[in-house]
């Protein structure tokens, strides 16, 4: 399903074992804020729901690109 200015964002998966990134889809709203879209892989772990509106930091990865990273849900 396609979203209206939908980007890409990376959620942090739970229970990894190490820090792993699941590109999702997003919705930028206002700054560095934005609306997770999309739907859970039956097996995954988000960190933050579908739905959530969420805080994003750029961030370098280890392979030398960057991209904009879950940090937090906002109040």
């Amino acid at each position: 399903m396609a979203w209206c200015n939908a980007m890409v964002v990376y959620m942090p998966l739970l229970n990894e074992g190490t820090d792993v990134w699941r590109p999702v889809q997003a919705t930028p709203l206002t700054g560095e804020t934005y609306r997770v879209e999309g739907e859970v892989p039956a097996e995954e772990e988000w960190a933050f729901p579908p739905g959530s509106v969420v805080r994003c930091i750029l961030k370098d990865f280890s392979s030398g690109l960057q991209g904009h990273v879950i940090v937090g849900i906002v109040d």
